[in-house]
């Protein structure tokens, strides 16, 4: 019983002093999901985000550290986002349309998929990416945009 509790002891020490010792905000993640909830935001430190579906859709949103990410939905689409540290990942769709948007360490992701379309932007640090029925674009180093109905791509900036 002795040699547990001194292992909890330092166990805590440790932990403590490196949750002190870092310096950096970070946050648990936090997924909001629409259904079951018609408009579930949450927001666990400096991570948030959103997610609206309404007539047969869905969407979905996870967010860590100081990520916003943001879904919404209707008639029958499907929309996923994720954005991690500092991140904004933003996606729609409707007409049975599937949106991806990943927004990863800093990055700015958008996607909007319409008519049973299927689009896809993920963003790295510094870098934004777009994907929807209009067109594409890619701008920094870190960015993928692409809708796979249309077969437009851009990487890397190009």
């Amino acid at each position: 019983m002795t040699r547990t509790a001194a292992l909890f002891v330092i166990g805590g020490g440790i932990a403590t002093a490196g949750a002190l010792g870092t310096g950096v905000a970070s946050a648990a993640p936090v997924t909001c999901v629409s259904p079951p909830s018609a408009n579930d935001i949450q927001v666990d430190g400096t991570a948030s985000c959103g997610a609206t579906a309404a007539d047969a859709s869905r969407a979905s949103a996870t967010a860590t550290d100081s990520g916003t990410a943001v879904s919404v939905a209707e008639d029958a689409g499907n929309t996923f986002t994720l954005a991690t540290g500092y991140g904004t990942a933003l996606g729609a769709s409707r007409a049975g349309g599937t949106a991806y948007a990943g927004a990863l360490g800093g990055g700015i992701a958008h996607s909007w998929a319409d008519n049973t379309d299927t689009t896809i932007a993920i963003a790295g640090w510094g870098s934004g990416a777009t994907a929807e029925a209009a067109g594409v674009d890619c701008v920094g180093q870190w960015s993928l945009a692409l809708n796979l109905s249309s077969g437009q791509f851009c990487a890397f900036g190009n």
